[in-house]
């Protein structure tokens, strides 16, 4: 009796070791990546390059589901409230996770406290753009109409708290007009139609919606709101080199879970986005489009946090006190 009394103890043991290795075998089925706007956008561009690469080394899909609504907030929302199992992830921006806090006073997540940061997983400059047709043909002489004639010119906008309204009401704080007209869209690609077909003046974006059109000459690129040019765009001044030095800001993509996500779930992400970004064939791909590949640091939840931080410290005085 004894000596099977201690080979059911075995087994059992052994059965318990089995079952908390199982529990352990992060990934073992498909991750949703939330991406909080419309598919084709830019935010959805980059979650797609970026997971289909964390995919292979991950040994598991990464699914990309689109949740769109209220400025990227409602997308953010559903993934940081899911369980925190690490099967749940968003791609967000600098809107959703900078900007937000300021935008929205009623917001049902904290990304400063309250979800767990991954990493960076792209950065995407900021273009002053205008309708081709504009009289004022370059960033000067622009500024200078605007802030003599507000009321005659119209910026486009993805719409409350997107990037593009974010990056304009910085624009336009700076200059002293806030209150410039501004026209709502649901997403950048019906603003930037827009823009084309010259039915409003100008809008700020990121490189990766507007570098095409540009190229095309189908719209005018005053300045790039970074230190330097862009290589996929070398012609287009920077905002130093065209007059307007105070105008810097950089918008950004990365990745957040739910609040209390575990450890070797989290470590496991972090090693999938770094190897998708040291890789050369999704590097190729993000350059192309303009983006800049977010630094070793940048890529860790610390410095992921530390990006989000200092951005929502530089934009929350302006867009608090922003017209809505």
């Amino acid at each position: 009796m004894k000596s099977f009394a201690k080979i059911g103890l075995v087994a059992a043991a052994a059965l318990a070791l089995s079952g908390a290795a199982q529990a352990q075998a992060y990934p073992d089925r498909p991750i949703t990546m939330i991406v909080p706007f419309a598919a084709g956008g830019p935010t959805d561009i980059i979650a797609r390059i970026v997971g289909d690469h964390m995919s292979k080394t991950l040994g598991k899909q990464v699914v990309i589901e689109n949740v769109a609504g209220a400025g990227g907030t409602t997308g953010i929302t559903r993934a940081l409230t899911a369980t925190p199992d690490g099967y749940t992830i968003a791609m967000g921006h600098l809107g959703t996770f900078s900007a937000a806090p300021a935008t929205y006073p009623n917001l049902k997540y904290d990304p400063l406290n309250g979800m767990q940061p991954i990493g960076l997983a792209g950065g995407t400059p900021i273009l002053v753009v205008a309708r081709k047709t504009l009289e004022q043909a370059d960033l000067k002489s622009f500024v200078a109409a605007v802030k003599a004639n507000p009321d005659k010119f119209n910026e486009a906008h993805a719409g409350l708290g997107s990037v593009s309204w974010t990056t304009c009401t910085l624009l336009k704080g700076q200059l002293g007009v806030p209150k410039l007209n501004a026209v709502a869209y649901r997403g950048t690609g019906p603003a930037l139609n827009d823009l084309v077909s010259g039915q409003v003046d100008f809008m700020c974006d990121q490189i990766v919606s507007v570098a095409e059109q540009i190229k095309a000459g189908t719209i005018r690129a005053y300045a790039i709101a970074s230190a330097e040019r862009s290589p996929a765009l070398p012609d287009v001044p920077t905002t130093k080199e065209a007059g307007l030095p105070e105008y810097q800001i950089e918008a950004w993509n990365g990745i957040a879970a739910p609040k209390g996500t575990p450890k070797e779930a989290v470590d496991k992400l972090v090693d999938a986005l770094n190897k998708a970004l040291n890789d050369e064939g999704t590097k190729k791909r993000l350059l192309d489009l303009g983006a800049v590949i977010p630094t070793v640091e940048e890529r860790t939840p610390a410095g992921f946090a530390a990006v989000i931080k200092r951005d929502a410290d530089k934009l929350s005085p302006i867009l608090a006190a922003a017209p809505r």
